[in-house]
């Protein structure tokens, strides 16, 4: 029974199996195109954000654990310092670490957790 006119259909029609065929051929085409894009494509971290000045930082990820990030600061400069980790965590929300405060010549660490449900960690920012 068609839903829109409330006719009921005896049998099928060429014309509607053409564009069945058609519609089936369509949709398996665009599957093959996303399929094609590789893995890595989707998993690349990017060039990490510009560093604040005085702050000299490494970040990564942590050694067992692709949803954990951090970021490890030491503060060269003559002022006291206030830095976080931020991570882009794919599908699930963003998130930022806790704040860290530095005088000159400390360093110190700031991580944070993506969601489970996510992808895991896109890239690694250093935030002021």
């Amino acid at each position: 029974m068609n839903l829109f006119t409330g006719t009921r259909s005896e049998g099928r029609t060429a014309a509607g199996d053409r564009s069945r065929s058609a519609l089936r051929a369509l949709a398996a085409a665009a599957t093959a195109v996303a399929l094609a894009v590789p893995v890595t494509a989707a998993t690349a971290t990017a060039a990490p954000a510009a560093i604040p000045p005085g702050l000299s930082c490494e970040t990564g990820k942590h050694a067992i654990d692709d949803y954990t990030g951090f970021a490890l600061c030491r503060n060269n400069g003559s002022r006291t310092q206030v830095f976080w980790v931020h991570l882009v965590c794919g599908w699930s929300p963003d998130v930022d670490g806790d704040r860290v405060t530095l005088r000159p010549g400390e360093s110190g660490q700031s991580t944070a957790h993506c969601g489970s449900l996510g992808t895991g960690i896109g890239e690694i920012h250093v935030r002021p």
